[in-house]
Order: C-alpha cells, then sequence, then structure tokens
C-alpha cells in the first residue's frame, strides 16, 4: 500500500524537469542573491518594493527602495531596458513582491521574484542594512 507521499505518483520526469525549470525562470531565493551580492558585482537589480518606512527599518543591502505602487514606465527608464529586475517585500505573508514583478513584467522588463522576502533573508541570518 502505498504511503500519503507516494498514492498520487510523481509527474514523469521531463514534466517534472519543465515545472521546475519554469519555476526557477520566476523565482530565485535568498541564499543566491546572497551568494551573488557577496561576489559583485551583481547582475540584476535588486528592488525591495515596500514602502520606504519598512525599508528605512530594514532591508538587503544594495537592494534599491521602489514601492511596487510606484512602478512605472517613468520610475523605470533610468534603468537599461535589458536590465533584470529581482523583487522582494517583506515575507511569504505579503504579495507585494507578486504585484511589482506582474507591474514590471506587463512593463516588457524581466523579472524574477526573491521567495522568503525580508523574512527569508532574517531566517538565512543575512545581514540587514537599516537607515534609522
Amino acid at each position: 500500500m502505498p504511503s500519503i507521499v507516494t498514492a498520487i505518483p510523481p509527474a514523469p520526469p521531463a514534466e517534472a524537469e519543465a515545472h521546475f525549470r519554469r519555476r526557477l525562470s520566476l523565482e530565485t531565493d535568498c541564499a543566491d542573491v546572497h551568494a551573488v551580492l557577496a561576489e559583485g558585482p551583481a547582475d540584476f537589480i535588486l528592488l525591495d518594493v515596500r514602502g520606504p518606512g519598512a525599508f528605512a527599518r530594514g532591508h538587503v543591502p544594495g537592494a534599491e527602495n521602489l514601492p511596487h505602487r510606484e512602478i512605472d514606465a517613468e520610475r523605470l527608464a533610468r534603468y537599461p531596458a535589458d536590465a533584470v529586475f529581482v523583487v522582494y517585500c517583506a515575507g511569504p505573508h505579503c504579495n507585494g513582491a507578486d504585484r511589482a514583478a506582474l507591474r514590471l513584467a506587463a512593463l516588457g522588463r524581466p523579472v524574477k521574484l526573491m521567495i522568503g522576502g525580508m523574512t527569508g533573508w532574517a531566517d538565512e541570518g543575512f545581514a540587514v542594512e537599516r537607515d534609522l
């Protein structure tokens, strides 16, 4: 008798490969972002899409603050057209990063979401920069 884990069989390997490749084309994680920032220079623009107050209380070092509600073509004009954006917000309980990613994609910009956001960053024990 199969367990609760295998009662529904896993997808065929080719289907699983396509699924996880797709997910990784849309997402990155805190550890990978940290590794790139530590090696420098980053080949992406890291956007903290929370409000200025939350950003000031603590953000990923090197991140720029651009609240998701303020993302528009005019504000993006200062970045190269082919710039890759990585967006994050407070964490899994927040959909600000999803909203930012949607806006960026709708404006024709390549984007990935940093899963975990600030909660994930803190859970990993990475340094936080404060502007207070």
